[in-house]
Parts: structure tokens; sequence; C-alpha cells
């Protein structure tokens, strides 16, 4: 044994003394090149009135209580969605019924939406999902229904307030998905121009008790092709944008009354 230890020792130097060379190869620090000089904001037009209320109500919280729609212990599983946009329709005259009303065929299809299901592919009611987004321990209920004859998609959330059914978001948009993130919800829409889209984000707010806008992105979702000079400019079509899927603790409810199956998330703008 005592005649190992001179190689075994020798094999040890050669090999800190093997590493300590190759850390030696990598150099020390290295320049960069120079920092570019620091620029603190200017300020544009010093004098300039500063407006004192938005120019779009973007961010207005809505909140509405739906007439006629109740479920026993406040089960909001047990509500019917198709119900509820009922009561929507009954409740925006203007929107949905009368002669000129922007989404009146969303309305008369309504009829498809029978408790037989007697035509699934013409309902606009889709699948409900389910979630805790207000905090209160409680699922919430996460619905949308198509705007026909636009290619919009209506998003509403729904809670239980004092026994009454409650609208805590509506948003009404072209969409390319829709994800449930913690208490939030994302709307996916498209931006026109190929390879980005918008997201915006909307977040339960226990002050206002609804969900209220906290996010808008811009984001490059694909890479656009560029065009030479000298042939005649393509159209460019947008690139595909993977469709989001439930994350494992979202709970999409059954099918309702007639109510298509297709998935709530990934409502097509089209």
């Amino acid at each position: 044994m005592s005649r190992r230890r001179p190689a075994l020792f020798t094999a040890l130097v050669a090999l800190l003394l093997g590493t300590a060379t190759a850390c030696g190869d990598a150099g020390g620090l290295r320049s960069a090149g120079g920092t570019p000089t620091a620029v603190s904001p200017a300020r544009l037009w010093p004098s300039l009135r500063p407006a004192a209320s938005p120019a779009w109500p973007y961010d207005e919280v809505q909140i509405e209580t739906v007439k006629g729609v109740t479920a026993p212990g406040d089960d909001i599983r047990r509500v019917d969605p198709v119900a509820v946009v009922r009561a929507e329709v009954a409740a925006h005259p203007d929107d949905y019924t009368v002669a000129k009303a922007p989404y009146r065929e969303a309305a008369t299809r309504l009829a498809d939406c029978g408790k037989g299901g007697e035509d699934r592919e013409r309902c606009p009611v889709m699948r409900p999902y389910y979630r805790d987004l207000t905090g209160d321990g409680r699922e919430d209920m996460t619905l949308g229904f198509r705007l026909y004859p636009t290619n919009q998609t209506a998003v509403r959330v729904y809670t239980f307030e004092g026994h009454k059914l409650v609208q805590v978001f509506a948003n009404d948009d072209a969409v390319i998905g829709v994800e449930l993130a913690g208490r939030a919800v994302i709307i996916r829409s498209p931006a026109g121009i190929a390879g980005y889209e918008y997201r915006t984000t909307w977040s339960w707010d226990p002050d206002q008790r609804a969900m209220v806008f906290t996010r808008d992105e811009f984001l490059r979702t694909g890479r656009r092709k560029p065009t030479r000079a000298h042939t005649p400019a393509a159209t460019a079509s947008p690139s595909p944008v993977p469709r989001p899927t439930p994350t494992p603790d979202l709970t999409p409810g059954p099918p309702s009354s007639g109510a298509r199956s297709s998935d709530a998330s990934s409502a097509s703008a089209g």
C-alpha cells in the first residue's frame, strides 16, 4: 500500500497543474467596449395641459347583476350558461335585439341552444370554465360566446355575491385565445400586422370587486419573410400562433344545454 502513494501523489499534482494551466489559458477580464453615455429622459412640451380623463374607457369596470338566474347553494356549476347569455340579451336590446343591433344574429342563434342540443354548431355559447378568480375560495365561471355576425367573441366572468349572480368582467374582441393565470384573464387578439398579436391582462381587484385592466402587450409571435425589391410584394399571411391549452387546475364544465363543446380558451377569430 505504501509504494502506491508516491505514484498517486504524482498523478494528483499533474492533474492540479493541468487544471491551473487550463484556467490560465482562459485569460483575465476582457473589455466589452465603451459604455454608452447615460441619457436622462427629456420631458417634451412641459407646458402641455395634462388630460383630466381618458380618451377611451378601456379600463372601465363593468359590474352587472344577472337578473333571473340563480343556483341552489350559490353553486355556480349549477348555473345554466345559456340562461346567463339570454339574460344579457334581454338586458341589452340595443346590442342584440333591435332592428340594427350589431349582434342580432347571436341572439337569434340562441334558439338553437335548446335542452336537446338541436344544433350545437349554430349555438353561439361555448363550454364554460371554472376557477376561483376572486380569491374567496369558491369557483367562478368564465364564459364565452360568439357575437355573430361579427368575428368577435364575448368573454365574461361571473361570481355569486349575496346570493346574486354578478358579472365581474366583460370583454368583446376578435380573439385568438383566452387564458386564465392565477386570478387573471389573458386575452390574445390579432394585431393586424403579420407575426404580431395583442395580449391584454385583466386581474381581480378586491377593492373594485371586479376584474380590472392591468396590462397591454404588443408581442411578436413569428418571423416575417422580407420581400425582394425587384419582385412584387406578396400579401403576407399571419404566422400560425400556437393555441393555449388549459392549465391543470383549470376545470372545464360539461357542455351547457345546446352549447358547443369547443374550447373556450382557443376561440378562433374567424
